[in-house]
């Protein structure tokens, strides 16, 4: 089989499975912010969350974790000169790291099947962007290669961090001053009310 088939095949799958990733922490996200709402809304938003994460997780997330690492591999045994490339190295390295976040992935998404929420959304928010800083790490070292400069592509990827954690204050920041919470409090509370006179 043409090797760039399965180039492809490996680049899809790493598509998804980025994809996976980020929308199971938005539900986790979500999950965490509904453990603030009144009942029945909690119980209802939660066993939602729960249902969407189950099938995210195990339909979309995981066979895609697998079918990237398999096309890698499988990429790699026919054209071994891969692991003699410097880029390749730091490359696997991020990639390793991407095994440990979906692994922490896996261990929330246990506890929020038994209902226990451990992390604040905000803590959730931050682990979110975990995967972002990934990302961004692999793609550059994959297109740019040896031309990168690993000083500065280490520099870009903790400015990157930075950036990213200061956009989360931010919009905690807003969130608050703006009320969004008790807005979306207010809201349910109208729901249940509008059903209970149902």
């Amino acid at each position: 089989m043409d090797i760039s088939y399965i180039k492809a095949l490996h680049i899809i799958f790493v598509i998804t499975w980025f994809a996976g990733l980020f929308y199971i922490v938005r539900l986790f996200i979500y999950f965490a912010e509904a453990e603030n709402k009144k009942e029945p809304a909690k119980s209802i938003l939660q066993t939602q969350y729960k249902l969407m994460s189950k099938r995210l997780w195990y339909i979309i997330t995981w066979p895609s974790a697998v079918l990237a690492s398999f096309f890698a591999f499988w990429m790699i045994y026919l054209e071994p000169s891969y692991l003699t490339m410097p880029w390749m190295h730091v490359k696997l390295s991020f990639v390793l790291a991407l095994y440990f976040y979906h692994a922490g992935c896996q261990k929330i998404y246990k506890q929020q099947q038994m209902n226990r929420v451990k992390y604040t959304s905000f803590k959730l928010r931050i682990w979110n962007e975990v995967a972002t800083i990934l990302l961004f790490a692999i793609v550059f070292l994959v297109v740019l290669k040896s031309a990168i400069s690993w000083i500065w592509g280490v520099i870009g990827i903790i400015l990157l961090g930075i950036l990213l954690m200061l956009s989360i204050r931010l919009y905690k920041k807003i969130k608050l001053k703006n009320g969004w919470e008790n807005h979306d409090h207010e809201i349910s509370e109208d729901a249940n009310q509008s059903n209970s006179n149902n």
